[in-house]
């Protein structure tokens, strides 16, 4: 039988620090995610609303940019919101 064990005082430290330090983490992924969404809409939509022909199709040939930005910053909200639903008590 194992006796009770009550976590030191060095553990509980850790452990908060780690919370802080995760809560930090995730609060970075949502910031990326949604600056990254963004800027791949922005990418995305900027040449319908450009009147120069020329500066249409230099942003219209970043369209690959844009849709990898989208992707990236979808991913970073996903990875939030997974870890924002794990981290819920039950």
């Amino acid at each position: 039988m194992r006796p009770n064990h009550t976590p030191s005082p060095a553990l509980s430290k850790s452990s908060a620090a780690r919370h802080k330090f995760d809560k930090k983490a995730n609060t970075e992924l949502l910031y990326k995610g949604v600056l990254c969404a963004l800027i791949g809409l922005a990418v995305l939509i900027s040449p319908y609303f450009m009147s120069a022909p020329d500066l249409r199709s230099i942003v219209g040939g970043a369209s690959l940019v844009g849709w990898f930005a989208l992707v990236l910053g979808g991913s970073f909200l996903v990875q939030f919101g997974v870890r924002s639903w794990a981290a819920l008590p039950r």
